[in-house]
């Protein structure tokens, strides 16, 4: 039997999160960062974990499952951050309530609306330094693997600000799920541009991942489509900027064997009109190696929770 896709277990979880009834409004699930029944419990953990404590500026991304933690980082007079939806219109924007604000109003303001309302644009010279990374998943492995809705949202936020300086190699990533999105993930599964998490956090666990693979270096060019360039208007001024550093910036669609892959298939295409017969095996177009798959994670097994519940009662039906 080949081994789940990323795809597969995306489903697996959507369909399970719905037809347990753990789904959460906005319905339906599937296609999001998934909103689950004790999503605000999950997240008031925040407040036990020491990173947090000691961080001033947390970055929060806008799904509504982690509606809790950006209300934790207000609550604790925190710099809190915020993506700007799909990065269309800048990174982050930075949740500013209104003087004196009330407990009500802390709740609107971590809300999508309130995110909308009370916040600022934060520029790429507004010399953020984020201390705490909070992200949502879809699934999440307990050696700290992680799997998003499939856009690469997260992956690509993190990224940039690796290459703005706002992070750095050792600040720490925490996921929001439900226990049910803790599953076994195969780290062949992860590419290099995959963000990994170093807690997870759900309704009735702490988990520390231990993990010790690396999380992205920056952006990788290599990655990046002219399409996706031209959707993320921040990531054309990122790559302006390591162009004049002297960095290589080719996208994935500059990439010379793509170009000849191309030209190949063209090619191609004229040989079959003008010939009009099948062509030799020996003519067919070579297809690229895959990559080599990542080494294995010396991570440890993360400890859990003596309260916790049994895994094998929360993972999803097959």
């Amino acid at each position: 039997m080949a081994a789940r896709s990323k795809a597969d277990i995306r489903e697996e979880v959507w369909r399970h999160l719905e037809s347990s009834g753990l789904a959460a409004f906005p319905r339906p699930v599937r296609g999001r960062i998934p909103n689950f029944q004790g999503s605000l419990q999950a997240c008031c953990s925040l407040r036990e974990l020491d990173v947090f404590s000691r961080a001033r500026e947390v970055k929060v991304d806008p799904d509504k499952p982690l509606e809790g933690a950006r209300l934790a980082a207000l609550q604790a007079r925190k710099t809190l951050l915020v993506p700007t939806p799909r990065l269309r219109s800048g990174l982050f924007n930075r949740i500013v309530p209104p003087p004196g604000a009330t407990k009500e109003m802390l709740r609107r303001c971590a809300t999508s609306q309130g995110v909308k309302d009370y916040s600022v644009p934060v520029g790429l010279d507004g010399k953020a330094q984020v201390d705490l990374v909070v992200v949502g998943s879809v699934a999440v492995s307990e050696k700290g693997w992680r799997i998003g809705k499939g856009e690469g949202y997260a992956d690509m936020e993190y990224a940039m600000m690796v290459s703005m300086g706002a992070v750095q190699e050792d600040t720490p990533v925490v996921t929001i799920v439900h226990d049910c999105q803790v599953l076994d993930i195969a780290e062949e599964l992860l590419g290099d541009h995959d963000l990994t998490v170093d807690y997870i956090l759900t309704p009735t666990r702490i988990i520390q991942t231990n993990c010790k693979r690396p999380k992205p270096q920056g952006i990788l060019w290599h990655k990046v489509s002219s399409e996706m360039l031209g959707k993320i208007p921040i990531l054309k001024t990122l790559r302006s900027r390591e162009k004049q550093a002297g960095k290589d910036v080719t996208l994935q669609d500059e990439q010379p064997a793509l170009a000849n892959t191309k030209r190949g298939t063209i090619s191609n295409k004229k040989d079959w009109k003008s010939h009009g017969r099948q062509r030799n095996e020996s003519q067919q177009p070579l297809v690229g190696s895959r990559h080599g798959t990542p080494r294995a994670s010396q991570a440890p097994n993360a400890k859990e929770d003596p309260k916790s519940i049994p895994r094998d009662a929360n993972k999803p039906r097959e």
